[in-house]
């Protein structure tokens, strides 16, 4: 595996965790924007070893749609695109992030984050 995308492999194991930890200590929006970073370095990861090439921006479905993910990646992808500025930005969420996510919110996202890393490993890391 290449360096670069093996050191993104890495961080978006550790950035999963993180979000698990925040969601398990009630920091419900840092553990969205853990579990859309989670997301974004697997699929750059799969990016990067699969096409050789670091995807430019934060845009998950571009770099999902760039491997040719199933619908099911696809729409996990499309549920955590926006909060890479949602979960930061008070102007773009039109409001203050801290309180506009819920337990709920963390639960879906983890999970939306998890079968993003897990299908990465199981279509582009497994064989390493």
């Amino acid at each position: 595996m290449r360096k670069e995308a093996e050191n993104n492999w890495a961080q978006a194991r550790a950035d999963l965790a993180t979000a698990v930890t925040l969601r398990d200590a009630g920091v419900y929006y840092a553990s969205v924007f853990f579990a859309q970073q989670s997301a974004e370095k697997a699929l750059r990861a799969a990016n990067m070893e699969s096409l050789n090439k670091n995807p430019k921006g934060h845009n998950l479905i571009a770099m999902a749609n760039n491997l040719n993910a199933p619908i099911e990646i696809m729409n996990f992808s499309a549920e955590l695109n926006a909060d890479f500025l949602n979960t930061r930005s008070p102007e773009a969420a039109d409001g203050i992030p801290f309180q506009l996510y819920t337990q709920e919110d963390a639960i879906l996202h983890l999970q939306a984050a998890q079968e993003i890393v897990e299908w990465v490993r199981n279509t582009y890391i497994s064989m390493y």
